[in-house]
């Protein structure tokens, strides 16, 4: 298996500096509003939503083809929580949102794969230290 890697760079002090994040094809700005406030650009956060919301997307696909099944699209969106806690930024939770088409499956077995994809992707194990839940749908089957 490989070894991925991302770079941050940072300039100033935090309240008025910026930073750039780049990883594969991707660089983005990410500052202080954008991260505590409603400000352009990225921030560790949402990058981290995207890792759970990717890996938890392709364990699902995994867990149906092992069981048989073969989605059309499944479209998965995270919500990654950050609180302050005792004067702290902490992220708190995951939220998984996931909403499928798979032919043929029925709900029960679905939201048991979903389950199992949420307690078991490799993202899902490294944040094991926040809540982490889910809701998944079927669109269609």
């Amino acid at each position: 298996m490989a070894d991925r890697k991302a770079t941050a760079v940072w300039e100033g002090d935090l309240k008025t500096g910026k930073g750039t994040m780049r990883f594969a094809d991707y660089e983005g700005q990410y500052s202080w509003s954008s991260r505590f406030e409603e400000g352009v650009g990225t921030n560790p956060e949402e990058l981290l939503a995207g890792a759970h919301a990717g890996c938890f997307a392709m364990s699902v696909s995994s867990g149906l083809t092992k069981a048989g099944y073969t989605a059309k699209t499944i479209e998965t969106t995270a919500h990654i929580a950050l609180r302050r806690i005792e004067g702290k930024s902490r992220i708190v939770s995951s939220h998984l949102v996931i909403k499928a088409i798979v032919p043929g499956i029925s709900d029960d077995e679905f939201q048991a794969i979903a389950q199992e994809s949420s307690d078991n992707c490799p993202v899902s194990v490294a944040l094991a230290g926040i809540e982490i839940t889910h809701e998944a749908e079927l669109v269609e089957r």
